[in-house]
């Protein structure tokens, strides 16, 4: 029995449907696994290629009604607009507390292991050293406190195509709204909000 064998055997024992599809491998299973749908209706994969549809069907139809990226996604959660916020479960970021050492002012950051090496995340706007205070990964924080912001918690994995552009176009992190968030017009409202205050 070859793996292709087995694969076929697992997929008819779970399902008890056979599908005729027309392409062999990955492919062939990810043919056979929408041809199954509704017999796989409470199949994790299956869960998560809804979710992930809805999502890329929102951003289709550039309704604003999504997120993605750390930035745009805590931003959206902050305000409470976030129903289902979804991430990617090998998502590689951490929360970072940093303190100032001359003001003792605390900002949070979201690093990456590789960016936490990089000096330059750790200077101050006024050049003033800046030293970890805690780190928890982001993963982790947010299984913690996804509830304080009224959301619902979604893990995908990049399993199948959907999960897999999710966690490498679109930064492992995102959300579907309640409604509509232009950031691009909060962003420009931030920047002249930070001018005012110079002037």
């Amino acid at each position: 029995m070859c793996l292709s064998d087995s694969v076929y055997f697992v997929f008819c024992f779970v399902c008890c449907r056979c599908c005729a599809v027309s392409l062999g491998g990955e492919n062939g299973l990810n043919q056979a696994i929408d041809l199954a749908q509704d017999c796989l209706a409470n199949v994790k994969l299956i869960r998560e290629k809804k979710l992930l549809t809805a999502y890329f069907g929102e951003i289709a139809k550039e309704t604003n009604r999504y997120c993605f990226g750390v930035k745009d996604t805590l931003n959206a959660l902050e305000q409470g607009s976030v129903e289902e916020l979804i991430v990617w479960e090998n998502l590689d970021m951490n929360r970072c507390t940093l303190k100032h050492k001359e003001s003792g002012a605390e900002r949070v950051v979201y690093l990456t292991e590789r960016q936490e090496k990089e000096p330059k995340h750790f200077k101050a706007e006024d050049g003033g050293d800046l030293e970890l205070v805690s780190k928890i990964t982001l993963l982790e924080w947010l299984a913690e406190n996804f509830k304080n912001f009224g959301a619902k918690l979604q893990f995908v994995t990049d399993k199948s195509q959907e999960g897999s552009q999710f966690a490498k176009g679109f930064g492992g992190i995102g959300g579907l709204l309640r409604y509509s968030v232009d950031f691009l017009t909060q962003e420009v409202d931030e920047v002249e909000g930070d001018d005012d205050d110079f002037i």
